[in-house]
């Protein structure tokens, strides 16, 4: 009997998105439910019993239940045997794994205070001087990644496209529609550019959503 992968979380999410653009490179069915913001709440007594963080995205199959969407992202290439996307070697895939933790540990943060100022237009981020500022890490971040590309010419973790350009590519999406001034960068252009002819980013990480 199959079973089917239930994930919890809302569609415009980023981090759900992560999961959902894997689920379609992977090619595997799912379900899923809206929860977070604007939909069923991720601080319910319900939720809280699945994932204590009360963050989206979770998810749900036969072997349990799991949160982190990198780690999820993770678990379900490492299920369905798509070692391309997630090389078995330990040195190709601790390569993949640096990217993505670099883009969860370093550059997350540094898009934080100018995303809540510039597209969700919260209140507590309108101080001008901070948000300079962290554009400014934002842009010093994808430095990073402009360098990096540079040097692959190609993928963030060498000529092939890996779970690394995954949870990047969402990340160079987010930057390139948040209204900030951005240096040019043309290794990241060509990278997104080579991205958007992936039909799970174009339904999942290019498609309107920052």
């Amino acid at each position: 009997m199959e079973h089917t992968l239930k994930i919890l979380g809302k569609a415009s999410s980023i981090n759900v998105r992560k999961v959902l653009w894997t689920c379609e490179e992977l090619g595997i069915a799912y379900e899923r439910e809206d929860w977070g913001s604007g939909f069923a709440s991720t601080h319910s007594p319900e939720f809280l019993r699945l994932n204590p963080n009360a963050q989206v995205p979770v998810i749900i199959d036969e072997a349990g239940v799991l949160w982190e969407s990198n780690t999820i992202c993770r678990y379900l290439v490492g299920k369905h045997h798509h070692h391309d996307l997630l090389p078995g070697e330990p040195a190709a895939r601790a390569r993949v794994e640096q990217w993505m933790d670099w883009q969860a540990t370093e550059l997350n943060p540094s898009w934080s205070y100018a995303f809540m100022s510039l597209v969700r237009k919260d209140p507590e981020y309108q101080d001008a001087h901070r948000l300079v500022v962290g554009a400014r890490g934002w842009n010093q971040k994808m430095a990073i990644l402009e360098h990096q590309l540079a040097t692959t010419g190609a993928y963030v973790a060498g000529p092939r496209f890996t779970l690394a350009d995954i949870v990047i590519g969402l990340s160079v999406n987010r930057w390139l529609m948040t209204p900030i001034d951005r240096p040019d960068y043309p290794a990241v252009d060509e990278y997104f550019q080579r991205l958007a002819q992936r039909p799970g980013f174009l339904k999942h990480g290019c498609n309107g959503l920052p």
